[in-house]
């Protein structure tokens, strides 16, 4: 049974939907980074939401740890490369809160516009202040997005309701999406020169880190509002304080600080700043909607390998991971196999998806034989990081799909081009789930991977097989199948031989010795 840890608090049905999925779970909140490095090696996921810090030294740590779900948007709590490194799934619930983060925007920008915080506390102290709150209409005026993912396009949608003229700055934002939403695609530097309130909805990563300093500033209109319920570190609080006391920027609504929690801050007491304690997905709906999505979402991948909402993998529903397991055991010996025969550098990959497997969500398979081929260079790499280790390497990575098949009902073949020579070998299921060798180096045979292989290849010369069965033999090697295929009579041939036992050096060096052996190679499976 996978075991599971919640350390930051949940709702109860998110623990009831662990156990009825038949989920061990324990609840463990306000640990300390200690306490958590010394328990987490016990379990399988790790549920969290904001508080706790999922550290490269708590994953080292995480020996037996296969997925990290964050119930909420943001992962700024995780170190997701080195999850990544050790093969941890980080998953989020991106859509759970997008509603109620969205309508905060738009509340800010309310209470920003009609100064409603600073009106409210006037008229609680018994004040009538009215010719003194003097706000501004959001009708017809220009609403700048930095960001129109989930969140923003959903302020765009509010927002063209107010009658408010929408602009976004997107780079993943496409002419027809933005058509859609009925935005206009614009750049950054346009945005800032035509908004008259602007609003953040990106998420915090090194290219929009400090997006809104002193320099952005300088470009806006004098009397900009500013709008951030996204992530404090994309504005440069410093410059955003200068402008507002020198009235170049209006009002700020700020639902996010650059250290959390704020407890002291220069924007606090300011008459054009409204602040609020990231309350942007503190709704009852949301924190319910993305406590259930994250225990269902690691339920279904601690049980039947269904990945969603992932930021280091490709994702495969719970419909898909069935279809997919024969296939993953497939390419895991194909680029095992090719990986341990493999000698200098590699150059290029390409996997080509023929019949039945070309129809299914390749993604996942592709980092499975990625995985499998750089193991023997890389012990560490894994199905989640080998896609990421391949770009490091410089290893140029391509597919290729074609619906029919001309021998088979399915097949994957592997091209492998290294500094020398390229490559293939091809693969297919029989009988829908049982692996099998099919061609190799253009040859073609019938293997089935066993966990002890001796690979060779030699001239096809009269007495070989005898010779070396002898070698095996002598070395006291019982032979479980021996698989042959041979170009034309008298050309090139290959041997994969199934052993009870592993291949020793020495034994390799014996085959070697052989006539007419050209290369012999030991495979662990």
């Amino acid at each position: 049974m996978p075991k599971v840890l919640i350390s930051d608090a949940l709702s109860p049905a998110a623990v009831a939907i662990f156990r009825d999925r038949g989920v061990e779970v324990d609840v463990k909140t306000d640990l300390k980074p200690e306490e958590l490095k010394a328990i987490i090696g016990q379990y399988d996921g790790l549920a969290i939401r904001s508080a706790t810090k999922v550290t490269k030294e708590v994953l080292a740590a995480a020996t037996n740890l296969k997925v990290v779900g964050r119930a909420g948007i943001g992962v700024d709590n995780v170190d997701v490369p080195a999850a990544t490194q050790r093969g941890v799934v980080v998953m989020n619930t991106p859509f759970g809160n997008s509603i109620t983060t969205a309508e905060h925007a738009i509340a800010m920008m309310f209470a920003l516009a009609r100064q409603l915080p600073d009106a409210n506390a006037s008229t609680h102290a018994g004040k009538w202040e009215k010719s003194r709150f003097m706000g501004v209409e959001l009708y017809g005026k220009t609403l700048g997005l930095i960001g129109c993912g989930n969140i923003g396009s959903i302020v765009a949608d509010r927002a063209i309701g107010l009658k408010m003229k929408v602009i976004a700055y997107d780079p993943f934002l496409s002419p027809d999406r933005a058509l859609d939403l009925g935005v206009e695609k614009v750049e950054l530097d346009g945005l800032f020169q035509r908004a008259d309130f602007l609003t953040l909805h990106t998420p915090l990563t090194d290219q929009t880190r400090n997006i809104v300093d002193a320099a952005a500033i300088a470009k806006m209109k004098p009397g900009v509002r500013i709008i951030n319920c996204a992530r404090g570190g994309l504005i440069v609080e410093e410059d955003l304080l200068a402008a507002l006391k020198s009235g170049h920027v209006a009002g700020a609504a700020l639902d996010v600080f650059a250290v959390e929690p704020a407890k002291e801050s220069a924007f606090f007491g300011l008459p054009n700043v409204v602040c609020t304690p990231h309350l942007g997905a503190a709704t009852s709906e949301a924190q319910e909607n993305v406590a259930l999505q994250v225990a269902e979402q690691i339920s279904d991948f601690l049980l039947s390998g269904a990945v969603t909402n992932a930021l280091n993998m490709p994702s495969v529903t719970a419909e898909e991971a069935p279809k997919l397991k024969p296939y993953l055991a497939l390419v895991e010996q194909l680029g095992g196999f090719a990986g341990q025969i493999t000698e200098t550098r590699l150059k290029a990959v390409n996997i080509t998806y023929e019949g039945d497997v070309a129809q299914l969500n390749t993604r996942p398979i592709t980092s499975v034989i990625l995985a499998g081929l750089l193991r023997p260079l890389l012990d560490s790499v894994n199905m989640v990081s080998a896609p990421v280790v391949a770009r490091e390497y410089d290893i140029d990575v391509s597919e290729t799909k074609r619906e029919t098949c001309e021998d088979y009902h399915t097949l994957v073949r592997l091209t492998v081009t290294t500094e020398r020579q390229t490559r293939t070998i091809a693969g297919s299921l029989f009988a829908g789930t049982k692996p099998r060798i099919v061609e190799l180096e253009g040859i073609s045979l019938e293997a089935e991977v066993a966990r002890n292989m001796l690979f060779v290849r030699n001239e096809d010369k009269p007495g070989f097989i005898g010779r070396l069965g002898t070698v095996l033999g002598d070395a006291g090697i019982n032979i479980a199948n021996f698989n042959l295929g041979r170009r034309p009579e008298g050309g090139s041939a290959l041997a994969l031989v199934s052993v009870d036992s592993p291949v020793a050096d020495e034994v390799v060096k014996a085959v070697l010795a052989l006539p007419s052996v050209v290369q012999a190679k030991a495979l662990n499976f």
